[in-house]
Parts: structure tokens; sequence; C-alpha cells
């Protein structure tokens, strides 16, 4: 395949996580106009996010399946056009209720879709490089979380929040076309048995990994998801700059993933160990210090950063201990990590429900994340090495 032809698939592909990462996080910027559009409160509205995310943990797994006969690129097309149609559910919906199942809705092909896009990637970048591809195809998500969140919550605070999810839909319907016409019909992007799928999800390696990603990832959501009551009722500062509170995490995020990406070739843990214990550090500081905006504006960076420098060492992994899978194993990965959007959502919203300040939501993500570090050091601890991945 010509290069200009495989820079373009992998362009529509990315353009294709932007419009997903972009929903998402947007959803957690906007959190404060839904709730009080629907007349609930900060806590309930959570429900929406949560719903969002276990949309993704239950469709990641029964998407693929369901589809595992499928090629990729007609896998990819399904996917896109079901995450336009919720999120235009989403834009009217009525009561918090609806909007769940609209975002519950919209949740289902995100894991199916980065688990086609990542057996896609390393079809262009082969097997040795494959931290590499997946790193690339989370590059729409974490670049969505500099332009496409900050972008997508300004619109919603100028225009009214059900405008943000229609315009991700237009957007959606672009990555569409995209993909329609750049991605390959190949025989080499052809689906496989379902039986062969799910064999990978025999091994416990998989599933000890699945927690560690579960456990560990929620810290990001723990903050993300009060990022607009971190900003206005704890930094004192003005609802505008809550864009440009996203813009800064979505750039650690950025750097995160592409330095996870190198990590996760040439290393077996590595990138998992530094990004957890360093997301640690900097939770304390930020549950310290972070009322002074000199201290909350670095400390979204650095969680950012450390978190997803270690997710791509989770996608190697993974595929790594199933081969048989890696369609499954992309999904999986993405459920893993949708888990934490709902574990640390659910978390920090206990913490203000119980009465205290929202600068404590992150002390549950480090909670989370402590928890991801153990399950590693008890079960895979043994696997680390420090020569390159094998």
């Amino acid at each position: 395949m010509p290069r200009e032809n495989q820079t373009l698939a992998l362009l529509a592909l990315t353009l294709g996580s932007f419009c997903i990462g972009t929903a998402e996080f947007a959803s957690m910027g906007i959190i404060q106009l839904y709730a009080a559009d629907l007349g609930i409160d900060i806590p309930t509205a959570t429900n929406a996010v949560t719903g969002y995310a276990f949309g993704v943990v239950l469709g990641a797994p029964l998407v693929t399946l369901v589809a595992a006969k499928l090629n990729r690129r007609t896998l990819l097309l399904c996917l896109m056009g079901l995450w336009v149609v919720g999120n235009v559910l989403s834009s009217m919906a009525s009561n918090i209720g609806l909007f769940t199942v609209a975002r519950f809705i919209s949740g289902m092909p995100q894991g199916a879709y980065f688990g086609a896009g990542a057996v896609l990637a390393a079809y262009f970048f082969g097997a040795e490089r494959a931290g590499k591809a997946f790193s690339l195809v989370m590059t729409g998500l974490t670049v969505a979380t500099i332009f496409g969140s900050p972008l997508a919550t300004f619109l919603g605070q100028a225009l009214g929040w059900r405008n943000t999810y229609l315009a991700v839909a237009a957007l959606g319907a672009v990555a569409f076309l995209a993909l329609f016409l750049f991605v390959p019909s190949s025989e080499a992007l052809r689906g496989g048995s379902v039986v062969h799928e799910l064999s990978a999800l025999r091994r416990w390696d998989v599933w000890a990994m699945i927690i560690v990603a579960a456990l560990g990832i929620s810290s990001i959501f723990a903050v993300y998801a009060f990022i607009g009551p971190l900003v206005t009722d704890v930094v004192q500062l003005d609802p505008s700059t809550i864009p440009l509170a996203l813009g800064v995490f979505g750039v650690g995020m950025t750097a995160g993933n592409l330095a996870g990406g190198y990590l996760a070739d040439n290393f077996a843990f590595r990138g998992l160990v530094l990004g957890y214990a360093l997301t640690l550090a900097v939770l304390v500081v930020l549950s310290s210090l972070g009322s002074h905006a000199w201290v909350f504006f670095p400390c979204l960076f650095a969680v950012g950063a450390a978190m997803m420098a270690a997710i791509p060492t989770i996608q190697v992994r993974m595929t790594h201990f199933a081969p048989e899978g890696p369609t499954l194993m992309g999904a999986m990965n993405l459920a893993a990590l949708n888990v934490a959007n709902a574990l640390g959502a659910w978390g920090g919203a206990l913490v203000i429900a119980a009465g205290y300040s929202v600068l404590f939501s992150p002390l549950a993500g480090f909670v989370l994340t402590a928890a991801g570090l153990f399950v590693y050091a008890a079960t895979l601890s043994r696997r680390a090495v420090t020569t390159p991945a094998e």
C-alpha cells in the first residue's frame, strides 16, 4: 500500500479517535451545565459519565465478539455510525435518565473502535512497534483533550450543552466519510473466529492486567470528572478558565502517551510502574496545595502525563499475553480504562457527597491507583524485565 495512502488511513483513524475523545472528555467539562439544565446536583450528574463508561465496558467485549468475523474496515464504519447516533440522542435528552441511556449508547462503540484501530495501526507499523502503533491510535483521543474538549466545553458555555453533542456528532460524520474513503479493503484486515478471540480470556495474566488498569488509571478521572468545580470552587477562577484547564490536562496526556509508546516498545512494565508511582506523588501535592493556581495547573499536566505513559504498556502486554486476540485485547484495554472512568468519577462523587471539598476528590484516585500498583506487585511484577519487551 503506498505510503501516502497509509498516512490518509491513519489520519482518518486518528480523526475518529479524536471525535470519541472530544465527546467523552467534554462531558466532564460541561457537567455543571447539564446538571443545572436538568435540575440535578453534581454527584447525580456523574451518572451520565458512569453510564458512558459502562457502555464502553459492556460494549467492548460484546461488540467485538458479535462482529468478530467482520473486516476491520467494515467494523470501524459501523462503530463510528453508532457513535454518531448516540451523540445525537444525547443532545435530545430531556432528563438525566434518558441522558444516561444516550451516553451509554455513545460509549458502546468505543472499546471495539480502539481495538480494531490498534489492529489497523499494527498492520501498517508491524508487531515490533506495537507500542508506537497503539499510542498513535490514542493520540487522537489525547489531542482531543487539548483542543476538542476545551473547544466543545467553550461551545457548550456559549451556545448550550446540547450543541456540544450536535457539533461532535457532525464531526463524527466527517470521520465516518474519511474512514470510508481511506481505510483499505484488505484481506489482511479480515475478521476471525469468535472462539479464537474468546480463547484470549482464558489467560490469568490478561485479567490481572485488566484489574491493574481499571484500578490504576482511575485517578485520571477522579481529577478530570471534577475539573469544572475544581477550577471555579477551589481555585476560585472564572468558568471561562475551564477550557484552559482541560487543555493543560490534555497536553500532559499527549506528552505522556508519546513517551508511553517508546517505553512500551523497549521495556516490559517500566512505563506502568513509573506512571503509577509518579501519579501517586502528584495526587498528594494536588490535594494538599491545589487551591493555588501555580500548583493546580502543573499538577493537571503531571497527572495526565504520568497516567497516559502507562497505557501503551498495558496494551502491548495484554497483546503479548494473548496474541491470538489482538482486537479483543485492544477493546478490553479500553474497557478497563472506562471501568477506571466509572471508578474515578464514583470515588470522587463519594468524597463530595460525604461533605468534603472537591479538592479531596483526587484522594479517591490515590487510593485506587495505589490498589492497582499493589495488584501489579502481587501478580505481574515477576514478569518485569529491563531488557526490551519480548
